[in-house]
């Protein structure tokens, strides 16, 4: 078929895409051809705007590198990686779920930690926290044997990889959960963050008028051979941005009961006031995987994360 005006050019593209092989593929490239080319006569798209869009994924690439992964907090500040994550989990968004976002700050090989363990490698001022955990499946069975990734910001709202302050893998550690399905460990509470906005994921923050901040959270990640892996983030209650995460994370299940102690612990070690936190993690059954880490490499300056409310700076020659 040859095109003559715009309404042949869809049906010409899913027609060239029909042998396209797996089926799967073909289902997925002719359903998004179809919906880009709604959207664009919906919106009549200008020739303009489509060379700025071209520009704006460009840049999304070019600001993505073993240390920061631009196109994640991209997909993060549009929602649509948490609803990709609540399409997929809580028997594929039938109920209720503790999956939440793997977020561009995980790294692979975290220290083997034994439970109860400390999970801080390098001086880090904060309350320190207790977490207490169960893994269990959907009868309610404990799970021996998960083997658990925990990774948190600093309370200066920096990942180690974003810190050359920080040693290497501070607030970071791997667990295995023991017979009763139990893990736990002691570090420092986190604390909320602004999320990099020094790229073009910066400027869309700033084009929708809102702040660049995530709510203070810890993150986990649940492996086990026979189940789903279970990707999460646990979030305080007690943060200001709670209901208004820039990257759209927070759940109702995922935010946490993180209780402030005002006596010490001398069985922990723990000065006033510390915190205690008890979660429990549900996984289903499935194929166990361990996703492609964004970042593979520990930054050697922190990056700028600027205040989107902030005048722009002065251009200078």
């Amino acid at each position: 078929m040859i095109i003559q005006r715009q309404e042949d050019v869809t049906k010409v593209v899913t027609e060239a895409f029909k042998n396209t092989q797996p089926p799967r593929l073909r289902e997925i490239l002719i359903s998004l051809v179809t919906h880009l080319h709604a959207f664009a006569r919906d919106v009549h798209l200008t020739e303009d705007e489509f060379e700025k869009a071209v520009q704006y994924v460009a840049k999304l690439g070019q600001k993505t590198d073993d240390k920061h992964n631009e196109v994640v907090l991209m997909s993060g500040s549009l929602g649509f990686s948490t609803l990709i994550c609540l399409l997929n989990n809580g028997n594929n968004g039938q109920t209720e779920t503790t999956a939440n976002l793997l977020g561009p700050f995980w790294r692979m090989n975290s220290p083997r930690t034994e439970n109860g363990g400390s999970i801080v490698r390098s001086p880090t001022p904060g309350p320190a926290v207790f977490v207490n955990c169960r893994v269990k499946d959907q009868s309610g069975k404990p799970i021996d044997g998960a083997e658990v990734d925990v990774w948190h910001s600093s309370p200066d709202g920096l990942y180690e990889n974003q810190d050359p302050g920080q040693a290497e893998m501070n607030l970071r550690g791997r667990f295995i959960s023991d017979e009763a399905g139990r893990f736990h460990f002691r570090s420092v509470k986190p604390a909320g963050y602004p999320i990099p906005v020094d790229g073009p994921v910066g400027e869309f923050v700033r084009a929708t008028r809102r702040h660049n901040y995530r709510p203070a959270h810890l993150h986990f990640m649940v492996y086990k051979t026979g189940f789903k892996t279970l990707i999460s983030q646990i979030y305080s209650p007690d943060d200001e941005h709670i209901g208004s995460d820039v990257q759209f994370g927070v759940t109702r299940a995922l935010i946490g009961n993180y209780v402030c102690h005002d006596e010490p612990s001398p069985e922990l070690g723990f000065a006033a006031p510390w915190y205690s936190l008890d979660q429990h993690f549900v996984l289903e059954r499935g194929v166990a995987r361990r996703p492609e880490a964004p970042v593979r490499a520990k930054a050697q300056a922190v990056e700028a994360q600027l205040d989107p409310a902030a005048p722009e700076p002065a251009a200078t020659s």
